[in-house]
């Protein structure tokens, strides 16, 4: 899945990509109710602790955290319910395969609005990465950085 520059992020995973290996990526809508849009939309959520469970054949967003709208007294929505993820049932069963087979856990990575205003979640297909790993990839960021620091002051010269 490919995000374009119209795309509006509310909330990112970045430690997911640190703490596990993504595999395979997949966009899903969300069932969400008003004032968690509006809670959205104002940019505040939290996806740190979150993944997506099977429950009765349908996928949802389990530990997302959408704080309250100020804006509504007593029609407020609870900050850490389960939120259903639409999925067509060939992915679901792709997914559910791959869980089960695999032991691989479904990670949300980001929530956005694409162009035409919906919110859309990202799912990471991720295996945990051990603790040398996580090592190993910090290793080959920083020489990266590194690299290129060197490469871009060869040409100042």
């Amino acid at each position: 899945m490919a995000l374009r520059p119209t795309d509006k992020f509310v909330a990112q995973n970045r430690k997911a990509r640190h703490d596990y290996f993504i595999d395979d990526t997949l966009e899903c809508g969300i069932v969400l109710v008003g004032t968690e849009v509006k809670s959205l939309r104002k940019g505040h959520a939290s996806i740190v602790e979150s993944f997506a469970r099977e429950e009765g054949g349908e996928m949802f967003l389990v530990n997302a955290h959408i704080p309250e709208y100020e804006g509504a007294s007593r029609f407020n929505h609870e900050p850490r319910r389960p939120r259903k993820l639409l999925l067509h049932r060939k992915e679901v069963n792709k997914l559910l395969g791959a869980i089960k087979r695999e032991g691989v856990t479904l990670v949300p990575l980001s929530i956005y609005f694409n162009k035409t205003g919906r919110a859309k979640v990202e799912l990471g297909l991720a295996r945990g990465k051990h603790k040398h790993d996580k090592r190993e990839s910090e290793k080959a960021r920083d020489w990266n950085r590194e690299k290129a620091r060197i490469m871009r002051d060869k040409r100042a010269d």
